[in-house]
């Protein structure tokens, strides 16, 4: 896998993992998810900031 693909491949699992995360954490807000525990949303927010910062450094500082 080259770099540029792996960086693609990791823009794109940050943007969905905060997007179902601000998701869910709306939904919860409206009650409709209310079953979900608050945990679970700040593990998809928290995965969603790794993968941006291994994004980023994979992009910025390795060099393969």
């Amino acid at each position: 896998m080259s770099q540029s693909s792996l960086n693609r491949r990791l823009t794109q699992i940050f943007g969905m993992l905060l997007g179902i995360g601000i998701a869910v954490w709306v939904l919860r807000g409206f009650g409709i998810l209310s079953f979900i525990p608050g945990g679970i949303i700040w593990l998809l927010i928290l995965a969603a900031i790794a993968v941006g910062i291994i994004s980023y450094a994979q992009r910025t500082w390795w060099r393969f």
